[in-house]
């Protein structure tokens, strides 16, 4: 195996999609849970590749993509774009589900109805952050690499803050988080917002 970290290239798009996918159930394959493999990396993957190439990495394994880490430097500004040129069609393909229902897809289709926020005690932590490793590039230290890329690349735009948000089941990733150096800004009912200062 020939593990490589490299900016990610549009050729990629669909790499990041199925890798979210399977990832997507607290860093497990989460296939079965979803009717339309789309749906989750048109959410959570997708726009932050097509609107910000430039802070945006994968990892292969022999020219094959295995793992991503994409996000950017402004929440606020990336929400605006999205609300413009991103969520309209995406809002017209997946139509609102009625509140009683409690699929998984549903929950995705009223993320995308109700759009990325910012919330408001992650202000000051402007950038923020998704990554998601394959098993197949996991236990060998690239994701502690990629993240190193992706801060250093982001204190190249002289941005001053990250946050990222994960799940309390997601026990490897809460552990991998505080282990390079990010700091609890706060729970939440089912989620941890970490936070890092870059300058």
């Amino acid at each position: 195996m020939r593990f490589k970290i490299r900016p990610f290239h549009l050729s990629d798009l669909s790499a990041l999609y199925r890798i979210c996918l399977l990832t997507a159930k607290s860093g497990k394959d989460a296939t079965s849970l979803y009717s339309d493999p789309d749906l989750v990396g048109s959410y959570y993957a997708a726009p932050y590749a097509i609107f910000e190439p430039e802070v945006c990495f994968v990892i292969t394994n022999s020219g094959n993509p295995c793992g991503y880490i994409i996000g950017t430097k402004d929440t606020e500004k990336l929400i605006k774009t999205c609300e413009k040129n991103w969520f309209p069609i995406l809002r017209e393909r997946y139509k609102k589900p009625d509140p009683e229902e409690k699929s998984a897809d549903a929950q995705i289709r009223r993320l995308i109805h109700e759009g990325y926020n910012l919330k408001s005690e992650l202000t000051d932590y402007p950038a923020h952050l998704h990554i998601d490793l394959l098993p197949i590039a996991q236990g060998q230290g690239l994701g502690r690499k990629i993240m190193n890329t992706f801060i250093d690349n982001l204190k190249k735009f002289n941005t001053p803050a990250l946050h990222l948000e994960v799940g309390k089941t997601n026990t490897n990733a809460i552990k991998f988080y505080q282990h390079i150096g990010f700091h609890i800004i706060k729970e939440y009912e089912n989620s941890i917002a970490f936070g890092m200062q870059l300058r």
